[in-house]
C-alpha cells in the first residue's frame, strides 16, 4: 500500500490476513450454507486468528451477508455468466471486494484489487486473478467514478 494511503492506526498486513481469511470463510459459507456467525465462531477457533483484524475479518464478512443480493446486482453486468458460475474462490474475492468498494471509501479502490488479486492468485484457478482484475476494475469504475477518474484513468 502507498503511504499516502495509509489509514491512521490501521496495520496494512493485518487487514491482509483478515481479507485472506475472510475469502476462506465465505468460500466455506457459499459451500456450506451455514449461517455466517457459525462461520465465524468456526473460524476464530480453528483458524490462527491473533495476527489479522479480527474486527475488520467479522466486518467483512457480515457486510457481504448482510448485502449479497446487492453486492452480486451489482457485479452481474461485469460478468461473463452468471455469478453461481463464477469459481467459488472467485465468486468470493468478488464479494467481498465489491462490499469494500461500495461500503468502505476509505480503503483506496487500488488496494481492494490489489488484495483480491493478491488472494486468489494464492487460492484461486490459474487465471482467475486476471478474471477478478477485469471484473473489479469495471465495477470500480462504477462504484468510485471519481476515485477512479482522479487516478488518471
Amino acid at each position: 500500500m502507498n503511504p499516502s494511503h495509509r489509514i491512521p492506526g490501521v496495520d496494512p498486513a493485518a487487514r491482509a490476513r483478515a481479507r485472506r481469511r475472510a475469502l476462506q470463510a465465505l468460500y466455506a459459507w457459499q459451500l456450506s450454507g451455514s449461517r455466517m456467525n457459525v462461520v465465524i465462531e468456526q473460524f476464530r477457533h480453528e483458524q490462527d486468528m491473533e495476527i489479522a483484524d479480527l474486527e475488520y475479518f467479522e466486518e467483512l464478512l457480515g457486510g457481504v451477508e448482510a448485502h449479497c443480493a446487492e453486492l452480486d446486482a451489482g457485479l452481474k453486468p461485469h460478468l461473463d455468466r452468471d455469478i453461481a458460475q463464477v469459481d467459488p474462490i472467485e465468486r468470493a474475492a468478488l464479494r467481498l471486494s465489491a462490499w469494500e468498494l461500495k461500503y468502505r471509501p476509505d480503503v483506496p479502490y487500488r488496494v481492494v484489487i490489489n488484495e483480491a488479486i493478491e488472494v486468489v492468485k494464492r487460492f484461486g484457478s490459474e487465471y482467475g486473478h486476471t478474471y477478478v482484475n477485469g471484473v473489479l476494475d469495471k465495477l470500480a469504475a462504477d462504484w468510485r467514478a471519481v476515485e477512479y477518474r482522479g487516478a488518471g484513468r
